[in-house]
Order: C-alpha cells, then structure tokens, then sequence
C-alpha cells in the first residue's frame, strides 16, 4: 500500500521504493516497511550512529550543553532535507536515510581528526588516504554491516564537497534527486550552525553585511536558504539554487574558513593535541602486536580510530601515553 502510495503522490522524479535497486545481499521484503524505510530504521538504530553524539562538529569537547556535535549536525540535515523532499514530493524516508547515515564514518575530532587520520595513513601507505564519506560507506557495507540500499549508499558516497563551492552541477542527478537535496542541506545546515556555535563560543562577535542579509537570525537564514531551493527546484529535474544564493552561500563558506575553521586552532590549541591523539593512536593499533581482534592491518586500524568517540579516544591514549601514579604505600 505503502509503495502504491509513492507512485501516485510522489514527483515524477522522486525515487520510488518499488523501483529500487535493491540491496547487495538480497532480502525479503518487510510487511510494513518499504526498503528506504528499513534502511532508515537500520541507521538510526545502529551503534556507528550513536557514537555521534560523542563526537566532535567544530568545537573540541565544549563545556557549553549547547553546542553542536556530529549526531546534532546530522539531525539538522536531515530535518532541513526532508523539509525540502516534502515540499518537492520526493521520498523522505531516502532522505532521511542518507541524511542519518551521512557522517557515521567520521573520526573523533571531526575534521581535525580526519587530517590527522589521512596525513598518518600517506606516511605508512602512500597512494591511500582517508575521506569520512568513503569511511562511512565501508562502515555501513562492512563493519555493522547494514546492507542498504544502492540509493542509500550512493547518497553517502557522494553527499561531501569539502571546501569546494557549491555550483549548480550539485543539483544534477547522479543518483537520486533525494541525494542532491541531502548533499545541499548538508551545506546548508552546517554553515548555519557553525555559525551560531562561532557566535556562542565568542570566537566572533559579528557577520558581514553579506551574511546579515541573508536573514536577521539563524532561523531565517536556514528558511531563506529552505526557500530558495523549494522555489528553483519545483518540478524539476534538479536540485536548483538561484544564482544570488549560490554566491552568497559560498561565500558564508569562505568568510567561515577564514574566520573560525582556520582561526580556531589558533585561538584554540587543543586541536593540535587532538591531531596528535588520533595520529598516534592509528600508528599504536597497525602494529600487528597492538591490534585489536577483528580490527587487524591498516584497514583495521583505520576502523578502530575513526570508530572511536572523542571521549574514548583521549581515554585510551592517556591509557597508552600517561603513567599512572605509584601507589601509597607500596
């Protein structure tokens, strides 16, 4: 019934979960659930999804209850997703299933981590390197494993541009409109709140006029951008953004980079240490001797660190590099 009701309401350019292309161990079908449903529930349910709530978006272990962390970044994709998919008439459920599913790969640290993992990974393997996105998709296919969903893990793999602007070959379908959509709310959600996270932290304490514009606060900002998308994208072919928007989303990305992702660890040094740990601790677990059971060679090692929460990342390196006290009396 369920699917029968996507072909008749959903946008002729929706993905529909009687047209998937299925999984890559086949399944039987559930009684209740379409296929993106399921992979949706397999996500949220997983413990890859949620030791994001232990890992770091931008600030390093922030005192504050209020600052973002990669589970809370990945919930607002996720909602300014399916608000788009909802008002395109796409399928919500592959959205909500990418959008979950985007970041489970990352390391501790966030980015930070990510360089760290990537620059001691070329040392000891050079012509390899390390992406979260593509350390998501081995997670969801390998480690757990889930078996989603082609469409799922198409949307993974190509939902991260980095520091690259966002143009409007993003919108192009190379897998499904629903991945488009998740691979711009991405953008969308994070320029935001790292922006009110920068605000809160006092690491700035102003926006340019070109920011400002945009909207007044951080939740017209997110219903402009929203906006923008639904009006240019309305029975279209593509996720399209007008030329006005696109100039000045990237250029919040680049006033962001200079501004906080640069600066901060500058203001903050403790993102160094925090390369530092992970560098370390990758170098500690390939060594044959140190591995853990099931977690053995460089693949292994990647997936021991990067499966760590930031907690359990400093926890086991104060364990490996800090003496504990002699005790009294002894």
């Amino acid at each position: 019934m369920i699917e029968q009701r996507e072909l008749e309401i959903l946008s002729p350019f929706a993905a529909k979960a009687a047209e998937s292309q299925g999984r890559v161990t086949p399944e039987e079908p559930d009684p209740i659930r379409t296929c993106f449903q399921r992979d949706r529930d397999r996500v949220l349910h997983s413990k890859s999804f949620r030791r994001l709530k232990h890992k770091t978006q931008v600030f390093i272990s922030p005192l504050g209850d209020h600052f973002r962390t990669r589970l809370t970044h990945s919930l607002e994709v996720a909602q300014i997703a399916r608000t788009i998919g909802r008002a395109l008439r796409l399928n919500e459920d592959l959205i909500e299933a990418i959008a979950l599913a985007h970041d489970v790969g990352h390391t501790p640290f966030g980015h930070a981590g990510e360089e760290a993992l990537d620059e001691a990974l070329r040392l000891v393997a050079p012509g390899q390197i390390f992406r979260h996105y593509e350390q998501s998709l081995h997670l969801v296919d390998n480690r757990e494993p889930l078996n989603l969903t082609q469409e799922v893990r198409d949307g993974i793999s190509g939902h991260s541009k980095g520091r690259k602007d966002l143009t409007a070959h993003d919108g192009v379908v190379t897998s499904t409109l629903e991945a488009a959509v998740v691979r711009v709310s991405d953008r969308i959600a994070y320029l935001n709140h790292d922006l009110d996270d920068a605000y809160r932290s006092q690491l700035i304490n102003s926006v340019p006029a070109e920011i400002a514009e945009i909207g007044a606060s951080h939740g017209k900002r997110i219903s402009r951008m929203v906006e923008d998308v639904i009006v240019n994208s309305l029975d279209q072919p593509a996720i399209k953004i007008s030329d006005d928007m696109l100039v000045k989303l990237n250029f919040m990305k680049e006033w962001l980079f200079t501004n906080v992702y640069l600066r901060y660890p500058e203001v903050y040094p403790d993102q160094v240490k925090a390369k530092r740990i992970v560098s370390e601790l990758f170098v500690h677990f390939l060594q044959p001797e140190n591995a853990k059971p099931g977690y053995e060679g460089v693949q292994g090692a990647i997936d021991y660190v990067a499966g760590m929460t930031d907690h359990f990342a400093i926890k086991t390196f104060v364990a490996l590099r800090v003496p504990s006290e002699f005790p009294e009396g002894a």
